[in-house]
Protein backbone atom coordinates (compact mmCIF):
# COMPACT_ATOMS: atom_id res chain seq x y z
CA UNK A 1 0.00 0.00 0.00
CA UNK A 2 1.08 3.59 -0.55
CA UNK A 3 -0.27 7.07 0.06
CA UNK A 4 -1.68 9.08 -2.81
CA UNK A 5 -3.04 12.61 -2.97
CA UNK A 6 -5.93 14.27 -4.77
CA UNK A 7 -6.87 17.97 -4.95
CA UNK A 8 -10.08 18.40 -2.96
CA UNK A 9 -12.26 20.89 -1.11
CA UNK A 10 -14.21 20.13 2.07
CA UNK A 11 -17.55 21.98 2.15
CA UNK A 12 -20.70 22.26 4.17
CA UNK A 13 -23.89 22.32 2.17
CA UNK A 14 -27.04 22.89 4.24
CA UNK A 15 -26.93 20.37 7.09
CA UNK A 16 -24.45 18.04 5.37
CA UNK A 17 -20.73 18.02 4.63
CA UNK A 18 -18.84 16.44 1.74
CA UNK A 19 -15.46 16.12 0.08
CA UNK A 20 -15.70 17.91 -3.29
CA UNK A 21 -13.66 16.79 -6.31
CA UNK A 22 -13.25 18.19 -9.79
CA UNK A 23 -14.05 15.48 -12.33
CA UNK A 24 -10.75 16.09 -14.14
CA UNK A 25 -8.74 15.18 -11.00
CA UNK A 26 -10.27 11.72 -10.68
CA UNK A 27 -9.39 8.61 -12.72
CA UNK A 28 -11.04 8.50 -16.13
CA UNK A 29 -12.29 4.99 -15.38
CA UNK A 30 -15.21 5.40 -12.95
CA UNK A 31 -14.73 1.83 -11.74
CA UNK A 32 -11.67 3.14 -9.88
CA UNK A 33 -13.67 5.74 -7.94
CA UNK A 34 -15.30 3.50 -5.33
CA UNK A 35 -12.07 2.34 -3.69
CA UNK A 36 -10.78 5.92 -3.55
CA UNK A 37 -13.99 7.30 -2.04
CA UNK A 38 -14.13 4.60 0.64
CA UNK A 39 -10.54 5.33 1.63
CA UNK A 40 -11.13 9.08 1.68
CA UNK A 41 -14.14 8.77 3.98
CA UNK A 42 -12.62 6.08 6.24
CA UNK A 43 -15.06 3.31 5.37
CA UNK A 44 -15.89 0.61 6.17
CA UNK A 45 -15.49 1.23 9.90
CA UNK A 46 -17.02 -1.40 12.22
CA UNK A 47 -16.80 1.19 15.02
CA UNK A 48 -19.08 3.52 13.07
CA UNK A 49 -16.89 6.62 13.52
CA UNK A 50 -14.78 6.89 10.33
CA UNK A 51 -11.85 8.20 12.38
CA UNK A 52 -9.38 7.12 9.70
CA UNK A 53 -10.99 9.34 7.08
CA UNK A 54 -12.96 12.51 6.42
CA UNK A 55 -16.34 11.02 7.35
CA UNK A 56 -18.18 11.93 10.53
CA UNK A 57 -19.80 8.62 11.45
CA UNK A 58 -23.32 9.45 10.23
CA UNK A 59 -24.86 9.46 6.76
CA UNK A 60 -25.08 13.27 6.48
CA UNK A 61 -21.30 13.52 7.01
CA UNK A 62 -20.25 10.66 4.72
CA UNK A 63 -20.63 12.15 1.25
CA UNK A 64 -18.71 12.85 -1.95
CA UNK A 65 -19.50 15.36 -4.72
CA UNK A 66 -17.92 15.32 -8.18
CA UNK A 67 -18.27 18.44 -10.35
CA UNK A 68 -17.19 18.96 -13.94
CA UNK A 69 -18.10 20.47 -17.31
CA UNK A 70 -21.68 19.92 -18.49
CA UNK A 71 -22.74 17.06 -20.72
CA UNK A 72 -26.08 18.74 -21.47
CA UNK A 73 -26.67 21.94 -23.43
CA UNK A 74 -29.16 23.25 -20.84
CA UNK A 75 -26.67 23.04 -17.95
CA UNK A 76 -23.57 24.91 -16.78
CA UNK A 77 -22.01 22.04 -14.82
CA UNK A 78 -22.43 18.33 -14.18
CA UNK A 79 -22.73 17.19 -10.56
CA UNK A 80 -22.55 13.60 -9.36
CA UNK A 81 -23.42 12.80 -5.74
CA UNK A 82 -22.05 9.74 -3.96
CA UNK A 83 -23.34 8.43 -0.61
CA UNK A 84 -20.74 6.42 1.28
CA UNK A 85 -21.64 3.82 3.89
CA UNK A 86 -20.19 4.18 7.38
CA UNK A 87 -19.80 0.63 8.71
CA UNK A 88 -19.88 -1.11 5.33
CA UNK A 89 -18.37 -0.61 1.88
CA UNK A 90 -21.61 0.78 0.44
CA UNK A 91 -21.03 3.29 -2.41
CA UNK A 92 -24.29 4.60 -3.83
CA UNK A 93 -24.80 6.74 -6.95
CA UNK A 94 -28.55 6.13 -7.00
CA UNK A 95 -29.86 9.47 -5.70
CA UNK A 96 -29.01 13.09 -5.10
CA UNK A 97 -28.30 15.08 -1.92
CA UNK A 98 -30.28 18.32 -1.87
CA UNK A 99 -28.23 19.79 0.95
CA UNK A 100 -24.93 19.32 -0.87
CA UNK A 101 -26.53 20.65 -4.06
CA UNK A 102 -26.30 24.08 -2.41
CA UNK A 103 -22.48 23.85 -2.39
CA UNK A 104 -22.14 22.91 -6.07
CA UNK A 105 -22.73 26.37 -7.58
CA UNK A 106 -20.27 28.18 -5.28
CA UNK A 107 -17.70 25.39 -5.78
CA UNK A 108 -17.98 25.61 -9.58
CA UNK A 109 -17.56 29.39 -9.53
CA UNK A 110 -14.67 29.47 -7.05
CA UNK A 111 -12.81 26.59 -8.71
CA UNK A 112 -12.93 28.30 -12.10
CA UNK A 113 -15.05 25.61 -13.73
CA UNK A 114 -17.34 28.48 -14.75
CA UNK A 115 -16.37 31.89 -16.05
CA UNK A 116 -16.06 34.44 -13.25
CA UNK A 117 -19.51 36.03 -12.84
CA UNK A 118 -20.03 39.77 -12.23
CA UNK A 119 -20.75 40.89 -8.68
CA UNK A 120 -24.39 40.37 -7.74
CA UNK A 121 -26.51 37.24 -8.14
CA UNK A 122 -24.92 34.23 -9.78
CA UNK A 123 -27.23 31.75 -11.49
CA UNK A 124 -25.88 28.24 -12.08
CA UNK A 125 -27.85 25.53 -13.86
CA UNK A 126 -26.71 22.23 -12.36
CA UNK A 127 -27.20 18.90 -14.12
CA UNK A 128 -27.46 16.26 -11.42
CA UNK A 129 -26.26 13.11 -13.18
CA UNK A 130 -27.79 10.82 -10.52
CA UNK A 131 -31.33 11.90 -11.40
CA UNK A 132 -30.85 13.51 -14.84
CA UNK A 133 -32.58 16.60 -13.44
CA UNK A 134 -31.73 20.30 -13.58
CA UNK A 135 -31.32 22.32 -10.38
CA UNK A 136 -31.06 26.10 -10.63
CA UNK A 137 -28.89 27.63 -7.88
CA UNK A 138 -29.05 31.38 -7.19
CA UNK A 139 -26.60 32.98 -4.75
CA UNK A 140 -24.75 36.29 -4.17
CA UNK A 141 -21.14 36.61 -5.36
CA UNK A 142 -18.42 39.20 -4.96
CA UNK A 143 -15.06 39.08 -6.74
CA UNK A 144 -15.82 35.60 -8.00
CA UNK A 145 -16.63 34.06 -4.62
CA UNK A 146 -19.73 33.29 -2.61
CA UNK A 147 -20.54 36.23 -0.33
CA UNK A 148 -19.79 34.93 3.19
CA UNK A 149 -22.28 37.02 5.15
CA UNK A 150 -26.07 37.18 4.98
CA UNK A 151 -29.32 36.87 6.87
CA UNK A 152 -30.16 33.26 6.00
CA UNK A 153 -30.38 30.92 8.98
CA UNK A 154 -31.21 27.23 8.79
CA UNK A 155 -32.03 24.96 11.68
CA UNK A 156 -29.22 22.61 12.54
CA UNK A 157 -26.45 25.05 11.52
CA UNK A 158 -25.16 27.75 13.88
CA UNK A 159 -25.00 31.33 12.64
CA UNK A 160 -26.21 33.15 9.53
CA UNK A 161 -24.91 33.11 5.96
CA UNK A 162 -25.79 34.25 2.46
CA UNK A 163 -28.93 32.53 1.12
CA UNK A 164 -28.70 30.00 -1.68
CA UNK A 165 -31.99 29.34 -3.46
CA UNK A 166 -32.32 25.90 -5.06
CA UNK A 167 -35.01 25.34 -7.66
CA UNK A 168 -35.54 21.68 -8.50
CA UNK A 169 -37.22 21.81 -11.91
CA UNK A 170 -39.67 19.05 -12.85
CA UNK A 171 -38.39 16.84 -10.01
CA UNK A 172 -40.91 14.04 -10.61
CA UNK A 173 -39.63 10.65 -11.75
CA UNK A 174 -36.02 11.33 -10.73
CA UNK A 175 -35.28 7.61 -10.40
CA UNK A 176 -38.29 5.72 -11.72
CA UNK A 177 -39.58 8.04 -14.45
CA UNK A 178 -42.94 8.64 -12.73
CA UNK A 179 -44.07 10.90 -9.91
CA UNK A 180 -46.25 8.04 -8.61
CA UNK A 181 -44.27 4.92 -9.55
CA UNK A 182 -47.00 2.52 -8.39
CA UNK A 183 -49.73 4.62 -10.02
CA UNK A 184 -51.46 5.07 -6.64
CA UNK A 185 -51.71 7.84 -4.06
CA UNK A 186 -51.11 5.11 -1.50
CA UNK A 187 -50.47 1.36 -1.39
CA UNK A 188 -50.85 -1.21 1.36
CA UNK A 189 -47.92 -3.36 2.51
CA UNK A 190 -48.02 -6.36 4.83
CA UNK A 191 -45.50 -5.65 7.60
CA UNK A 192 -44.67 -8.18 10.33
CA UNK A 193 -46.00 -7.02 13.69
CA UNK A 194 -48.11 -4.27 12.13
CA UNK A 195 -50.34 -5.99 9.60
CA UNK A 196 -51.49 -4.12 6.48
CA UNK A 197 -50.18 -0.59 6.47
CA UNK A 198 -50.86 2.39 4.19
CA UNK A 199 -47.78 3.85 2.49
CA UNK A 200 -47.38 6.58 -0.13
CA UNK A 201 -44.59 6.06 -2.66
CA UNK A 202 -43.47 9.26 -4.42
CA UNK A 203 -40.50 9.90 -6.69
CA UNK A 204 -39.66 13.63 -6.67
CA UNK A 205 -36.01 14.77 -6.35
CA UNK A 206 -35.43 11.33 -4.75
CA UNK A 207 -37.83 8.41 -4.33
CA UNK A 208 -39.37 8.24 -0.85
CA UNK A 209 -42.01 6.22 0.97
CA UNK A 210 -44.13 7.86 3.69
CA UNK A 211 -46.17 6.24 6.45
CA UNK A 212 -48.21 7.68 9.30
CA UNK A 213 -46.26 7.71 12.56
CA UNK A 214 -49.24 6.29 14.43
CA UNK A 215 -49.32 3.33 12.03
CA UNK A 216 -45.80 2.34 13.11
CA UNK A 217 -46.70 2.94 16.77
CA UNK A 218 -44.60 6.07 17.26
CA UNK A 219 -45.19 9.69 18.27
CA UNK A 220 -44.29 12.22 15.59
CA UNK A 221 -41.87 14.16 17.81
CA UNK A 222 -39.66 11.27 18.95
CA UNK A 223 -35.96 12.17 18.66
CA UNK A 224 -33.33 10.18 16.69
CA UNK A 225 -31.52 8.87 19.78
CA UNK A 226 -34.64 7.07 20.93
CA UNK A 227 -35.30 5.67 17.47
CA UNK A 228 -31.73 4.35 17.28
CA UNK A 229 -32.33 2.29 20.41
CA UNK A 230 -35.50 0.71 19.02
CA UNK A 231 -34.35 -2.10 16.76
CA UNK A 232 -37.90 -3.38 16.27
CA UNK A 233 -38.92 0.02 14.86
CA UNK A 234 -35.84 0.19 12.61
CA UNK A 235 -36.51 -3.32 11.30
CA UNK A 236 -40.11 -2.42 10.52
CA UNK A 237 -39.10 0.75 8.70
CA UNK A 238 -36.56 -1.26 6.70
CA UNK A 239 -39.30 -3.76 5.77
CA UNK A 240 -41.48 -0.87 4.60
CA UNK A 241 -38.59 0.56 2.58
CA UNK A 242 -37.91 -2.80 0.93
CA UNK A 243 -41.59 -3.33 0.07
CA UNK A 244 -41.69 0.13 -1.47
CA UNK A 245 -38.48 -0.46 -3.42
CA UNK A 246 -40.02 -3.48 -5.13
CA UNK A 247 -43.42 -1.79 -5.65
CA UNK A 248 -41.73 1.27 -7.20
CA UNK A 249 -39.67 -0.90 -9.55
CA UNK A 250 -36.35 0.22 -8.07
CA UNK A 251 -35.35 -3.36 -7.24
CA UNK A 252 -36.75 -6.69 -8.37
CA UNK A 253 -37.14 -8.28 -4.93
CA UNK A 254 -36.71 -7.63 -1.22
CA UNK A 255 -33.26 -9.21 -1.08
CA UNK A 256 -32.02 -6.80 -3.75
CA UNK A 257 -33.73 -3.96 -1.89
CA UNK A 258 -31.86 -4.78 1.32
CA UNK A 259 -28.57 -4.47 -0.53
CA UNK A 260 -29.55 -1.11 -2.05
CA UNK A 261 -29.85 0.73 1.27
CA UNK A 262 -29.84 4.30 -0.07
CA UNK A 263 -33.16 4.31 -1.94
CA UNK A 264 -35.97 4.82 -1.48
CA UNK A 265 -35.78 6.95 1.65
CA UNK A 266 -38.37 5.95 4.26
CA UNK A 267 -40.08 8.34 6.66
CA UNK A 268 -42.94 8.61 9.12
CA UNK A 269 -45.09 11.74 9.17
CA UNK A 270 -47.59 13.19 11.60
CA UNK A 271 -49.81 16.23 11.99
CA UNK A 272 -48.34 19.38 13.54
CA UNK A 273 -47.82 19.07 17.29
CA UNK A 274 -45.71 20.50 20.10
CA UNK A 275 -42.33 18.95 20.78
CA UNK A 276 -38.61 19.61 21.15
CA UNK A 277 -35.62 19.67 18.82
CA UNK A 278 -32.21 18.07 19.34
CA UNK A 279 -30.99 21.36 20.83
CA UNK A 280 -33.81 21.31 23.38
CA UNK A 281 -35.71 24.15 21.72
CA UNK A 282 -39.47 23.90 22.11
CA UNK A 283 -41.51 23.83 18.90
CA UNK A 284 -45.18 24.77 19.09
CA UNK A 285 -47.80 23.18 16.88
CA UNK A 286 -48.32 26.57 15.19
CA UNK A 287 -44.71 26.67 13.92
CA UNK A 288 -45.00 23.79 11.44
CA UNK A 289 -47.48 22.18 9.06
CA UNK A 290 -46.36 18.59 9.67
CA UNK A 291 -43.63 16.58 11.40
CA UNK A 292 -41.28 14.08 9.79
CA UNK A 293 -38.74 11.53 10.95
CA UNK A 294 -36.68 10.14 8.07
CA UNK A 295 -34.37 7.12 7.95
CA UNK A 296 -31.28 7.48 5.74
CA UNK A 297 -29.12 4.43 4.99
CA UNK A 298 -30.59 2.69 8.02
CA UNK A 299 -29.94 5.60 10.42
CA UNK A 300 -32.49 8.07 11.85
CA UNK A 301 -31.67 11.41 10.24
CA UNK A 302 -30.77 14.38 12.47
CA UNK A 303 -32.66 16.76 10.20
CA UNK A 304 -34.42 16.03 6.92
CA UNK A 305 -32.57 15.56 3.60
CA UNK A 306 -33.47 18.39 1.24
CA UNK A 307 -34.46 15.97 -1.51
CA UNK A 308 -36.62 14.23 1.11
CA UNK A 309 -38.18 17.58 2.08
CA UNK A 310 -38.87 18.38 -1.59
CA UNK A 311 -40.44 14.95 -2.09
CA UNK A 312 -42.53 15.35 1.06
CA UNK A 313 -43.76 18.82 0.03
CA UNK A 314 -44.77 17.39 -3.36
CA UNK A 315 -46.52 14.47 -1.63
CA UNK A 316 -48.66 16.86 0.44
CA UNK A 317 -50.08 18.18 -2.86
CA UNK A 318 -51.23 14.70 -3.94
CA UNK A 319 -54.86 14.02 -2.97
CA UNK A 320 -55.42 10.94 -0.76
CA UNK A 321 -51.71 10.51 0.00
CA UNK A 322 -50.54 9.77 3.55
CA UNK A 323 -48.80 13.19 3.87
CA UNK A 324 -51.84 15.03 2.49
CA UNK A 325 -53.98 13.43 5.21
CA UNK A 326 -51.88 15.06 7.96
CA UNK A 327 -50.93 18.34 6.23
CA UNK A 328 -53.35 20.89 4.79
CA UNK A 329 -50.98 23.72 3.85
CA UNK A 330 -51.78 25.34 0.48
CA UNK A 331 -48.71 27.62 0.45
CA UNK A 332 -45.09 26.84 1.37
CA UNK A 333 -44.83 23.81 3.66
CA UNK A 334 -43.13 24.10 7.07
CA UNK A 335 -41.60 20.71 7.84
CA UNK A 336 -40.62 20.07 11.46
CA UNK A 337 -37.66 17.68 11.87
CA UNK A 338 -35.27 16.83 14.74
CA UNK A 339 -33.14 19.95 14.17
CA UNK A 340 -35.94 22.47 13.62
CA UNK A 341 -38.11 23.56 10.70
CA UNK A 342 -37.41 23.59 6.95
CA UNK A 343 -39.50 25.72 4.60
CA UNK A 344 -40.15 24.14 1.20
CA UNK A 345 -42.49 25.00 -1.65
CA UNK A 346 -43.85 22.75 -4.39
CA UNK A 347 -46.48 22.66 -7.10
CA UNK A 348 -48.24 19.65 -8.62
CA UNK A 349 -50.42 19.81 -11.71
CA UNK A 350 -52.26 17.35 -13.94
CA UNK A 351 -51.17 16.55 -17.48
CA UNK A 352 -53.38 14.29 -19.60
CA UNK A 353 -54.82 12.66 -16.50
CA UNK A 354 -51.46 12.05 -14.80
CA UNK A 355 -50.04 14.10 -11.94
CA UNK A 356 -46.68 15.82 -12.45
CA UNK A 357 -44.46 17.89 -10.18
CA UNK A 358 -43.75 21.31 -11.67
CA UNK A 359 -41.08 22.36 -9.19
CA UNK A 360 -39.75 22.23 -5.66
CA UNK A 361 -37.78 25.10 -4.12
CA UNK A 362 -35.84 25.58 -0.90
CA UNK A 363 -33.30 27.96 0.65
CA UNK A 364 -29.99 26.67 2.04
CA UNK A 365 -26.55 28.01 2.97
CA UNK A 366 -23.08 26.66 2.27
CA UNK A 367 -19.48 27.30 3.29
CA UNK A 368 -16.04 26.33 2.06
CA UNK A 369 -14.23 24.74 5.02
CA UNK A 370 -10.91 23.41 3.74
CA UNK A 371 -8.99 23.25 0.48
CA UNK A 372 -5.87 21.34 -0.47
CA UNK A 373 -5.16 17.65 -1.00
CA UNK A 374 -6.87 14.67 0.53
CA UNK A 375 -4.62 11.69 1.30
CA UNK A 376 -5.74 8.09 0.85
CA UNK A 377 -4.19 4.64 0.75
CA UNK A 378 -4.00 2.97 -2.61
CA UNK A 379 -2.76 -0.39 -3.82
CA UNK A 380 0.58 -0.02 -5.61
Amino acid sequence: MQYRRLPAVFMRGGTSKAVMFQRSDLPKNREDWDAIFLQVMGSPDPNGRQLDGMGGGISSLSKICVIGPPTRADADVDYTFVQIGVQDNFVDYGGNCGNMSSAVGPFAVEEGILRKPPDGEAVVRIHNTNTSKIIVARFPVEEGRLVPDGDAEIDGVAGKSAPIRLEFLAPGGAKTGRLLPTGNAYDEFEIAGLGRLKATCVDAANPCVFVDAAAVEKAGDVLPQELERDQIFLDRMEDIRCCASVAMGITKDRESARRMTGLPKVAMVSAARSGRTLSGRALNSSEADLWVRMISVGQPHRAVPITGAICLAVATRIPDSVPAAVCHATGPVRIAHPSGVTLVDARVSEDEGELKADYGAVYRTARRLFEGQVIYRATT
